[in-house]
């Protein structure tokens, strides 16, 4: 039986169905992480935030005799006072930050097997950012290997293959290949961490992509570490369907309230910007005394981003979304143009069909629908005398076709003026520069695959006039500024 089954597309993000032994979970979703020596929320309260599944740290518990005894003894699920499914990390973080774990790979993976989790994770080595090629590829080495016994080791419980690398794209690629090729129930992409502390976004962009190309499409994928709700819309956009967070109870710590676009400290608020449980019944000062309540507040906010995320997907608006949360901080800006990059990648992904495209910045001139109508344009076979204006006021019996420009798509028949996508995108009454740079590069295109059997005219207004394309598509077209008739 397939342990994953995808509901629903837009971008490279997906609603699906993940398949365990204590139940179904609909990603993308939320794993909280739960500390079982320091628990500020039960584990059995997680459910009623929107938690369908949560991760705890199979290592701390495997360290304390006790926790150790009750969980072998009664079950990870018995410990934590809940029947969810439970995913347990190995250790990783504990090796990355005191650089040696008291077990080894194959114990610290029979005992998550012995413990009842329903997703077992082998003991990794996470690589930080930016060490030389050479340390990160030893690292790599010394994963794969374990990744390899832990195939061997692991038969009944979900296993997650995990993609190491450091911040080379071609051991991110060279990790999930080998990872793909030993077959993983699901994938997770580690050692990020540091880079979201520092916010680097962009590179993070860049580490996604390679793991993704080299995976399984049928396989979630978990991104270790991001778990503040501003990043969820721009990973799940990549691919990444499982989040773990300690966002919230560790920002509540230091006194941060999370929003789904950044974190405020407590000190500066003069009012709960939020219409949570905890905040429509506790004052700014009541939240400034319990760290209890703040983390409770962000858990909210954590999963109300989550099924915001959901539902763009749901309704092909996820690049709407992504463009709006990645405005409210300047490397999450770094992140969206580092994106569209990508975008010929993504293209292969998205759905030919969808919502109405509405463009909002520079940024939608470079998405997967105005790609995907640009490498069709070779669809439209003219031939005759053919105006391309950007006016619909025109003078049109003289044409044997004629085509509308609008940004960013560029030149489209008239026929097509009520087709998705660019019969139904919404553009505002100014255009930027970025959009009609696409725009005239289409045009362009268009006039070259039909160089030779079609004699153009190129009809525009005066808001087009100086744009420096104007003299290559001269070579193709006669120019004709638009004249409004005086009334």
């Amino acid at each position: 039986m397939t342990k994953f089954e995808i509901l629903h597309k837009d971008l490279m993000g997906r609603i699906g169905k993940l398949r365990t032994a204590h139940g179904d979970i609909e990603t993308p979703t939320i794993m909280p992480v739960i500390n079982p020596n320091i628990i500020s929320i039960e584990a059995s309260e997680m459910k009623k935030y929107g938690a369908e599944i949560l991760i705890t740290n199979a290592y701390i518990i495997y360290r304390n005799r006790d926790l150790r005894d009750k969980a072998q003894r009664n079950g990870i699920h018995s410990l934590l006072g809940t029947e969810i499914p439970i995913m347990t990390d190995s250790g990783s973080y504990q090796l990355y930050e005191y650089k040696d774990v008291e077990v080894s790979n194959s114990e610290i993976l029979e005992f998550q097997r012995s413990i009842g989790s329903d997703v077992c994770v082998p003991l990794d080595v996470p690589t930080p950012p930016y060490v030389n090629w050479k340390r990160a590829k030893e690292d790599l080495e010394v994963t794969l290997s374990r990744l390899r016994e832990a195939r061997t080791l692991t038969q009944d419980n979900l296993l997650a293959g995990v993609v190491q690398g450091s911040t080379y794209v071609d051991l991110r690629e060279e990790s999930a290949r080998h990872a793909a090729e030993l077959g993983f129930d699901l994938y997770a992409i580690g050692g990020v961490v540091p880079l979201l502390e520092s916010h680097g976004f962009d590179k993070l962009v860049d580490i996604i992509m390679a793991s993704k190309r080299n995976l399984p499409l049928n396989a979630p994928v978990h991104l270790f570490g991001a778990g503040h709700p501003m990043l969820f819309s721009l990973a799940v956009a990549l691919g990444c369907d499982l989040f773990d967070s300690a966002a919230y109870a560790i920002y509540a710590k230091g006194k941060r309230y999370l929003t789904s676009d950044g974190t405020k400290k407590l000190e500066n608020l003069r009012v709960l910007p939020c219409s949570c449980p905890v905040c429509t019944t506790y004052s700014v000062t009541e939240l400034r005394e319990s760290t209890d309540l703040l983390a409770a507040h962000n858990l909210w906010v954590t999963f109300e981003e989550m099924r915001m995320v959901k539902q763009s997907i749901a309704e092909g608006s996820l690049w709407e979304l992504c463009e709006r949360r990645c405005r409210a901080y300047p490397s999450l800006v770094d992140a969206l143009k580092r994106i569209t990059n990508y975008s010929a990648e993504i293209e292969k992904y998205d759905p030919a069909t969808k919502r109405p495209f509405f463009y909002l910045s520079e940024f939608s001139a470079h998405r997967p629908e105005v790609l995907r109508y640009s490498n069709r344009l070779n669809r439209f076979d003219i031939s005759g005398r053919v105006l391309i204006t950007t006016k619909e006021e025109s003078e049109v019996e003289k044409f044997d076709h004629v085509f509308l420009v609008k940004p960013p798509f560029g030149p489209y028949p008239v026929e097509l003026n009520e087709s998705y996508p660019v019969g139904q995108s919404e553009i505002p009454v100014v255009i930027d520069a970025e959009a009609k740079t696409v725009a005239l590069q289409n045009v362009l295109k268009l006039m070259a695959l039909n160089k030779g059997k079609a004699n153009f005219v190129f009809q525009y207004d005066s808001s087009w006039d100086g744009h420096p394309l104007f003299e290559e598509i001269g070579k193709y077209a006669e120019l004709v500024q638009f004249v409004r008739q005086a009334t």
